[in-house]
């Protein structure tokens, strides 16, 4: 049983970190990850899709739409939901992941597609047909959700779940080597993998959002353990052997809601070890847009002195519902202060 530990570890809140230039807009910020500079690229369904900063925050480099800014599309997300997007390279991005090359991996759920790219925005490689599996097949791809890469032999794996409840296993040119998972809320079973990460190369955690856990697989496939957090949504590891460190984002209650009883539910992040237990906690127990608290976690990134972003989809799951609609805090920053 995962215990809790003592830690020294400080996170502190970085206010007004991001600076986006008039005429950009995030919309909601996706998907975020970091390079070996420490730069930070950042996934999101405003009207240019990639925008990266440097470490203090200025955008160095955008790129993902050739229309002008105003041209929009109406799609329907997959929770049935009908929302206005701008017309970009990409039908609705999801995640975004930066390999130990420096390609730039991005999710387009339901485009059904994984992207392998340039860091300049030049397609490299491009992994499903665009169509559709059929549900719950099993099959590539249905809604995928994010992907990551193993530096040892640049196998791809892939979470596919929105449509499906699967992880599959690619080798480095884009072939199938095997898949895992079912519905359901067993050991092995998923209920809705969002997010995944690699362990020394040699086991893969997923973050399996609706059934409030985390698993941990051998990288065929073979589960090993588990551990419940509050709608574990983003995970990221760092560190080898007895020094690997384990960090989930967590969502809060469905929908968002900040009102009274729901404090100290979700909305943080947490940092374990490789057994699951946990050493520290960032984010305020309550919701909101200030610096130190989260609204909808999505997607998170650690650079080299171990601060913490975190990407969120405020705006499909708040913004949109306040009137008038209104775009709100996406993109944090945690700046690691001590230990």
């Amino acid at each position: 049983m995962p215990e809790l530990v003592t830690s020294n570890t400080v996170f502190e809140p970085v206010p007004g970190w991001a600076k986006v230039p008039h005429g950009l807009w995030l919309r909601e910020a996706t998907a975020v990850a970091v390079d070996a500079n420490d730069n930070v690229f950042v996934f999101n369904r405003g009207n240019r899709p990639v925008l990266v900063f440097d470490p203090d925050g200025n955008v160095i480099d955008m790129w993902g739409s050739d229309n002008p800014p105003g041209k929009v599309r109406i799609l329907t997300d997959p929770y049935g939901n009908k929302s206005q997007f701008w017309d970009t390279w990409f039908t609705r991005p999801h995640a975004i992941t930066i390999d130990h090359e420096g390609n730039v991996w991005l999710v387009d759920d339901t485009g059904h597609q994984i992207n392998k790219m340039s860091p300049s925005g030049e397609y490299l490689m491009q992994i499903g047909t665009g169509e559709p599996a059929e549900a719950q097949s099993g099959e590539m791809f249905n809604k995928p959700t994010d992907v990551a890469i193993s530096k040892k032999t640049g196998d791809i794996f892939i979470s596919d779940g929105y449509g499906n409840s699967r992880v599959h296993r690619l080798d480095k040119d884009g072939n199938h080597i095997l898949s895992w998972g079912t519905a359901g809320t067993d050991p092995g079973e998923f209920n809705l993998p969002h997010n995944l990460a690699l362990i020394d190369d040699e086991e893969v955690i997923v973050c399996d959002r609706e059934s409030h856990r985390v698993q941990v697989f051998s990288i065929d496939g073979e589960f090993r353990r588990q551990w419940n957090s509050h709608k574990a949504v983003a995970v990221e590891v760092t560190g080898t052997g007895d020094d690997v460190r384990i960090y989930v984002a967590e969502q809060g209650p469905t929908n968002g809601s900040p009102t009274r009883g729901n404090e100290n539910t979700g909305n943080r992040v947490a940092v374990y070890d490789r057994d699951g237990n946990r050493l520290t906690r960032f984010g305020s127990n309550t919701f909101g847009n200030e610096p130190d608290q989260f609204l909808w976690p999505h997607s998170m990134a650690i650079d080299s002195q171990g601060n913490v972003y975190v990407a969120e989809v405020s705006y499909v799951e708040w913004g949109r519902h306040q009137n008038p609609r209104q775009e709100q805090a996406s993109l944090r920053k945690w700046r690691r202060a001590e230990g």
